[in-house]
């Protein structure tokens, strides 16, 4: 197979993505120009009216694009020259490629990342919709994979509001830091005109504006923070992707994945696989990767533009279409799954779930906790002798290894041990109402950002 090395530098199968962002720019740039006096009136107004049918052109399939002419930038430039003849060369006065395309980026990140942190918001509220919908079911929590201690379920499913808390925050840093108008620092030395970037900033909805110009044409730090903001948040969703794998499996069969997110076996009629979850657990893989290439791509560039940062169009277009698909797909596989209540409790009957409890128990009868520990160990390995879960121990077989254990053991219980973590933060019933009140509350607050 015979490559054409021709078609090495062409962008144009990339970042054609950015030409809302190139366009929205070029305007506000040929409105500057007039207004200080470096075109004429007439001129920005040809130059925003060819730029607008560009745009339309470009919304309704009818752009004729030009891979020869490599970029979203030359295509745009060269198609507005078609429209409005000589005129158009004067967009590109006082601006250089390496600004341009600065801004874009930065434009398109902001609006991503804004675009994530809304869907990060209503992935919050469909968890807490499960959590409140199933707010007394206690399920067994797990270490190591091995059953631990009685949780509400709704416990857990608020421990992934807080992950996505912590996601959102990191998108809306990742706004902030995309808020800087490049624009007007030209190449990497400025420009000689007397430009108001102000106005440009106002224009384009930018908060503050670049302070050194050969920082501003190579700077890519927003888009490793906002890479880096795609891969914490999938790897959360991996977290609980894996859960769902999990959970649906018959040996657990906790929940009951939607029919629209599983799909049948080839060879197999019986099979429901979970793919929606095992594909965005590997996905992850993907957008981590998008990181390390960005990361990689920057740590030995001298200042300023080199080639090089054209190749960070590839992950951050990756990485943010993975991230917003998947974060859509668990809104509604979430919203969608149906708790199986008898499988938890089946579940509870198991794995001496309340040995901690019993600990505790010892201690409260003034038992050192280690020493409590030791007698535990003594009685779950006894009970696992007799085929028995230790709560289903008679008061006789616990005082062969402790003669603190009196009738009263007999009344632990798994909704007594879930109700006893009650400290700010536990799994407790009146822990978790507040949590899930604070949640919605918070969610409702953020609605302002």
């Amino acid at each position: 197979m015979s490559l054409n090395s021709s078609n090495y530098t062409v962008s144009i199968d990339q970042d054609w993505r950015l030409y809302k962002q190139d366009i929205a720019g070029s305007i506000a740039h040929a409105r500057m120009l007039a207004k200080q006096g470096i075109i004429t009136p007439e001129e920005s107004e040809a130059i925003c009216k060819g730029l607008t049918s560009i745009r339309w052109e470009m919304e309704h399939a009818k752009f004729p694009w030009k891979p020869e002419l490599e970029d979203i930038h030359m295509n745009i430039e060269d198609r507005l020259k078609d429209k409005i003849g000589p005129v158009a060369g004067k967009l590109h006065t006082a601006r250089s490629r390496n600004d341009q395309v600065a801004l874009d980026l930065r434009m398109y990140t902001k609006e991503v990342a804004h675009e994530a942190a809304k869907d990060i918001a209503k992935l919050q509220s469909t968890f807490l919709d499960q959590a409140e919908s199933n707010s007394d079911l206690v399920m067994p929590g797990y270490t190591h994979l091995q059953r631990a201690q009685p949780i509400l379920l709704s416990h857990h499913l608020l421990a992934y509001v807080e992950m996505l808390q912590r996601d959102r925050k990191r998108f809306l840093q990742c706004i902030s830091a995309a808020d800087v108008l490049p624009l007007g620092s030209g190449a990497l030395a400025g420009v000689p005109y007397p430009l108001d970037r102000y106005f440009v900033a106002k224009e384009l909805g930018f908060s503050r504006i670049s302070a050194n110009s050969m920082d501003a044409v190579a700077d890519r730090d927003f888009l490793v923070e906002y890479q880096s903001a795609c891969a914490i948040c999938m790897m959360h969703l991996s977290r609980f992707a894996e859960e769902l794998v999990l959970w649906s499996s018959q040996e657990f069969s906790f929940v009951t994945l939607d029919v629209r997110f599983t799909t049948g076996s080839s060879i197999m009629p019986q099979k429901r696989n979970p793919d929606f979850a095992e594909l965005a657990r590997g996905k992850t893989g993907r957008v981590y990767g998008h990181l390390m290439s960005i990361l990689t791509n920057l740590k030995g560039l001298p200042l300023t533009y080199n080639r090089d940062l054209q190749e960070n169009k590839v992950g951050l277009f990756d990485a943010a279409d993975t991230l917003l698909s998947t974060l859509n797909v668990f809104i509604d596989m979430i919203a969608t799954m149906t708790v199986n209540a008898d499988k938890l409790s089946c579940a509870l009957g198991e794995g001496n779930i309340l040995a901690t409890d019993l600990a505790d128990y010892l201690v409260a009868k003034g038992l050192p906790f280690r020493e409590a520990h030791t007698v535990m160990k003594q009685v779950t390995d006894y009970a696992t002798s007799q085929h028995k879960q230790v709560n289903q121990l008679s008061l006789g077989e616990y005082k062969l290894f402790s003669d603190d254990f009196s009738t009263d053991v007999m009344d632990i219980s798994l909704k007594g041990s879930v109700d006893a973590r009650d400290v700010p933060g536990g799994t407790a019933s009146v822990r978790v109402k507040e949590a899930l009140n604070e949640a919605r509350k918070r969610l409702e607050m953020d609605k302002h950002d």
